[in-house]
């Protein structure tokens, strides 16, 4: 009979299937009849070993294939069908194979890869991670360049922020004019001009000093970004410890035989201020000489992006300079929270207890929300705080103070205030 090739080959397909099933129950027709209950139907796996491995005859001319590539391709094509379809597809891109236990090597699961990782091929036995600068896209059989982005003045946040640390500072400078244009006003006098000029200075600082965590980082930028902000504010709460000092001393040497006398001179709130500064400035200094902050590429934060920021250097030292700031602040919180009642006509310490209770939870909560942040939100919370702190302060010590010198008749306060103040004139003279 005359056949095409076709045809030859089909034909050479199936008697090798029927050639391999009929040994295999053979086999298992023998084992039956020692007493094995095993059953008769062959796993697919075990038709592709034998398949596979076994040398067949061929229809025509009985020869024997030796030569492993004399085999037809329509015998290859049943070995690589059946288990496939049988058993397990085969894995795309983007998964790896897991092999399955107490099953055979050709049955297995299919994963996908794991965050950051891919696979660019099927069957992948692993998957790879992409380099630190790139990130695996939606089918992760791909890595795609990371952005590179930071606190910018143009988005949204960096406006935000930038808007309202100008328009703040530029409400202290107002502020502080009113006080230089009223200074001889009862209310600033008793407060001590000199003091709350500095302190307003200070203030107008700090919220200018939000505006360097704002920007593309660089190494001067993080050398001043906390350093600057460390001590500013240093010179603010020891400018508020100095006046809740001299609040304190004003009542305590109008007391018959007071041995404070000779602490009320008028250096003496130049001093703390010098002397609380300066130990800052020292830590400050330290730091840079040791461990400085320096900028860096942050590639773990967010998965498509590559975040520009500054790195402390030091956490120790970065947290010593908080503490410091927040050592001051609690002890001016409780100086001023012991003199509470004093007599009302010179007595600024409820004032400043409400803005060193406000300034105290600002920077409490500041800190679990600092080490849970990552990327751009870090500088995002330490800029709020900031503001939030230095408007506590602002609103609560200035801004009443503020109203009464703007919306009330100040020449009514002089002339009752006129016999406290000519009582008073020899022990406040340095007011």
């Amino acid at each position: 009979m005359t056949t095409s090739a076709l045809s030859y080959n089909i034909y050479n397909a199936v008697y090798a299937v029927a050639w391999a099933l009929h040994e295999i129950l053979m086999k298992r027709s023998e084992k039956r009849s020692l007493g094995n209950e095993e059953s008769l139907l062959p796993h697919p796996w075990q038709l592709h070993s034998y398949l596979k491995n076994t040398q067949f005859k061929d229809v025509v001319g009985e020869q024997v294939f030796v030569d492993e590539n004399r085999r037809t391709e329509a015998q290859y094509a049943i070995m690589n069908y059946v288990p496939s379809a049988v058993c397990t597809a085969s894995c795309p891109a983007g998964f790896r194979k897991l092999p399955l236990e107490g099953k055979p090597p050709c049955c297995f699961s299919c994963s996908p890869c794991s965050e950051g990782e891919i696979s660019s091929h099927r069957d992948a036995e692993q998957c790879q991670k992409c380099p630190e600068d790139e990130y695996p896209n939606e089918q992760r059989d791909y890595c795609l360049p990371k952005t590179v982005t930071f606190l910018d003045v143009n988005e949204p946040w960096g406006k935000a922020g930038t808007a309202v640390a100008l328009s703040l500072s530029l409400l202290t400078a107002l502020v502080l004019w009113v006080f230089v244009k009223f200074q001889d006003t009862p209310i600033v006098q008793a407060n001590n001009r000199n003091l709350s000029y500095l302190l307003l200075t200070s203030l107008s600082s700090c919220f200018l000093c939000s505006l360097l965590f704002v920007g593309r980082p660089t190494t001067a930028s993080c050398l001043f970004r906390q350093t600057v902000f460390a001590v500013v504010f240093t010179v603010a709460v020891s400018s508020i410890l100095a006046k809740t000092i001299i609040v304190v001393l004003a009542f305590r040497v109008t007391r018959p035989g007071s041995r404070m006398r000779i602490f009320l001179h008028s250096r003496v709130p130049y001093c703390v201020v010098l002397i609380c500064s300066g130990i800052q400035v020292l830590f400050c200094a330290i730091w840079l000489g040791t461990s400085p902050p320096f900028p860096e590429a942050d590639t773990h934060s967010e998965s498509r992006h590559i975040i520009l920021t500054c790195n402390e250097g030091s956490a120790f030292a970065f947290y010593c300079v908080l503490g410091y700031m927040g050592f001051l602040a609690l002890g001016s919180f409780t100086i001023a929270f012991l003199a509470r009642n004093l007599p009302d006509a010179f007595n600024e310490a409820k004032f400043i207890t409400f803005s060193m209770l406000v300034f105290c939870s600002v920077w409490i909560s500041f800190l679990p929300t600092y080490q849970s942040s990552k990327g751009k939100a870090v500088m995002i919370v330490e800029i709020f705080s900031i503001l939030a702190s230095s408007i506590g302060l602002l609103g609560c010590i200035f801004i009443p103070k503020c109203f009464v010198i703007l919306l009330t008749s100040w020449e009514n306060t002089i002339k009752q205030n006129k016999n406290q103040r000519s009582s008073r004139s020899k022990d406040f003279s340095f007011f």
